[in-house]
């Protein structure tokens, strides 16, 4: 339902205000040390991972060497816990920062034709916070928050580019159709989805030619390379290993 305009305007009045305590936090330290470069920031998410998936910590049926390493070169947060146990609500929490009863988005409830409940106007996302301080932001992968045409759309939630999923349904197929580059659908060679199709993009394909994930690499690695000189936010949000359980060559 549409929001009162009073209260409409109180909402961009808080979100406008939240935006700007918020970038200054971020920008207060780096303008302190001004004299360092700002780091890049790449943020990957697996989808449906639990700890002990990983060889890290003691799983020893699949080899995880990449993951491995970043974790023995790196920090291991141990008490690091999803903000729910669905989809649709832990992206949510990790892209406001609110806690799950603070938050818009409580559970997985889709909006047809395409995707879920989006992520209202008025909330101040991660993106929209780097954005201001400076930041190239991209996002490449899974959304998940409002589809084409919502206020939940990644473009305006402060991400400059988006290429992927926006559905969850549309996001457990390997093999899709199409994919998004920001609010345009780009067909993926060879891949077709039996009738009869759904219009959120979702299904099984009975004829696999291109693997999403190895297009979603490829998109990542030609944002690193477009904004290698910095400063950037990727928020790279992987599909693998969620089922459909599809593989790639």
């Amino acid at each position: 339902p549409r929001r009162p305009e009073g209260e409409r305007r109180k909402a961009v009045n808080r979100r406008n205000f939240l935006r700007t305590c918020a970038g200054g936090a971020v920008c207060a330290p780096l303008a302190a040390q001004a004299h360092e470069p700002r780091p890049n920031i790449i943020f990957i998410m697996a989808d449906d991972l639990g700890y002990g998936d990983l060889g890290v910590y003691g799983q020893q049926t699949i080899r995880t060497p990449n993951i491995d390493r970043l974790a023995g070169e790196g920090i291991r947060f141990t008490q690091f816990y999803a903000g729910s146990t669905v989809c649709a609500p832990s992206r949510s929490v990790l892209m406001t920062g609110k806690h799950l009863g603070h938050n818009d988005i409580r559970g997985n409830r889709e909006v047809q034709p395409m995707g879920q409940q989006p992520l209202p106007a008025y909330n101040v996302t991660v993106a929209e916070v780097l954005k201001q301080a400076g930041y190239a932001t991209g996002l490449v992968g899974k959304w998940g928050l409002g589809s084409v045409g919502t206020e939940g759309h990644p473009n305006a939630q402060g991400f400059d580019y988006f290429f992927g999923y926006l559905g969850q349904r549309h996001a457990h197929n390997y093999y899709p159709e199409f994919l998004f580059r920001n609010e345009e659908r780009v067909p993926l060679e060879g891949n077709h989805i039996p009738e009869p199709r759904r219009p959120d993009g979702s299904g099984k394909a009975d004829r696999k030619v291109t693997y999403s994930h190895d297009v979603l690499a490829g998109e990542a690695l030609d944002f690193i390379d477009r904004h290698k000189d910095g400063p950037f936010f990727l928020y790279l949000a992987l599909t693998i290993p969620h089922a459909n359980n599809e593989a790639g060559q």
